[in-house]
């Protein structure tokens, strides 16, 4: 008989705790209970995880056209192969509540389906986000009931697009209709947030710079474990750890490298990597963490802010991405914003192949995990609403199909895809937004 069924089962909210850090624990063997250890009936928890892109695709280079599968890739996409047996492109979602057609509707209306109300002020109303429908149902066990990430810091205010309030753009998540959810772009500050242990930013900053690693903190908690635990998930926190120890070894050289930061980009916070690629690896290598650990089962990340000017200089686009939206059907313009779509796409691919690869129970992260990747937008020169660039991700157990792709004749709302995954997450609700129903072959 193997250890883990004689004793009494380890927490799933089992915390090593030591000077200012708590660290949660993956999934392991130790927290199946012992009556049910035999047929593992025991599976990690369903987790939820939103990306959003600015302003639309080059639908040219992201269509598929009739195919019903992803074996033959558009360019755009072409990036997600290794993955795409995880994937689902979905083809003609629309998102009418977000007309008459702006950046700041694209964005809020993303997540709550819900038609914002049109003000330059602080009287903004929207809706409440499936994100955070999801936080009140599932994501109360955990440390944090959903985590909100950017790549910008959002520090304008006031109007911002035709005639709408900064905090439309600025916010992808909504506990409320009147309750914006910030986020936060700075990879220290969000590993803080993930592995601290309350006190003020203050507090937590002096402590930071007292240790070498969070995990000298937890190391006595840590060794006195290892001996509860068997082999194989003794390997597993080691794996966890190691992870975790690589992760806050590149945010410190990140801030070390800050006085020989060069590129000139106001919205990127001081002491994160000069390059955007290496940032956005660092923030969803984090969510992984997250994830890992079930600090959290929800969360929002926006791989750029809607009327960006962010240029790509690592990929050959040194122009701003959002005067390259409004292309004007110039061919030139059109496939340097596609090379910036392509991008963002392949960091996607990344994503999951990440969450591929870290085992956890009997599977993968992923098997137990639903994405949504997508933007509010379709065509960003004319900035409509209609077949907006769509991946739904998966793994086995997440109850989303694979290599698929879906294209139907009519627009169906995309609330009916929210709807849809949230019901796959155990969230149960008759209705979403502009909802008229789910996606039953999803």
């Amino acid at each position: 008989m193997s250890t883990f069924t004689t004793r009494k089962a380890l927490s799933r909210r089992h915390l090593l705790r030591g000077m200012g850090a708590t660290l949660s624990l993956p999934f392991l063997e130790a927290m199946i209970p012992a009556a049910t250890a035999a047929n593992r009936v025991v599976q990690p928890a369903k987790r939820l995880s939103y990306i959003y892109i600015p302003m639309g695709t080059d639908h040219s280079r992201w269509n598929l056209g009739a195919t019903s599968t992803l074996e033959q890739l558009s360019p755009i996409l072409k990036s997600l192969e290794p993955v795409r047996q995880h994937c689902t492109v979905i083809s003609n979602l629309e998102l009418e509540p977000a007309y008459p057609g702006t950046h700041a509707t694209s964005n809020a209306s993303f997540l709550s389906a819900a038609r914002v109300k049109h003000t330059e002020s602080s009287d903004y109303y929207n809706g409440t986000t499936a994100d955070q429908i999801a936080a009140k149902a599932i994501g109360q066990q955990t440390q944090l009931p959903s985590l909100e990430l950017a790549m910008d810091l959002m520090q304008v205010v006031g109007q911002c697009d035709n005639g709408y309030a900064c905090v439309y753009q600025n916010n992808l998540s909504w506990s409320s209709p009147t309750t914006p959810l910030p986020a936060e772009a700075h990879p220290r500050l969000v590993f803080e947030q993930l592995f601290g242990d309350g006190g003020s930013k203050t507090d937590r900053q002096a402590a930071l710079q007292r240790r070498a690693s969070l995990l000298d903190f937890i190391k006595d908690d840590m060794q006195r474990l290892a001996k509860q635990l068997g082999p194989q998930d003794r390997d597993r926190v080691n794996q966890y750890l190691d992870s975790i120890r690589e992760v806050e070894r590149r945010i410190e050289k990140a801030q070390a490298a800050v006085a020989e930061n060069e590129l000139p980009d106001l919205s990127r916070p001081s002491g994160v990597p000069a390059s955007y690629a290496e940032h956005a690896r660092l923030m969803f290598d984090l969510q992984v963490l997250a994830m890992q650990g079930d600090v959290t089962r929800v969360i929002t990340f926006q791989l750029a802010r809607e009327t960006s000017n962010r240029t790509y200089p690592e990929i050959g686009v040194s122009d701003p991405h959002h005067p390259l939206s409004h292309h004007g059907n110039d061919p030139a313009k059109i496939e340097r914003m596609s090379k910036i779509n392509a991008f963002h796409v392949s960091l996607f691919a990344e994503y999951l192949a990440k969450l591929a690869a870290v085992k956890e129970g009997d599977g993968k992260l992923l098997d137990h995990t639903l994405l949504l990747y997508g933007s509010g937008m379709g065509n960003p020169n004319v900035h409509d609403h209609t077949n907006l660039p769509i991946i739904v991700a998966g793994g086995a157990n997440s109850g989303v199909k694979g290599n698929r792709h879906l294209k139907y004749e009519k627009t169906v709302p995309l609330a009916n895809l929210h709807l849809t995954l949230l019901d796959k997450a155990g969230v149960k609700i008759d209705r979403f937004g502009d909802s008229s129903g789910i996606i039953e072959v999803l």
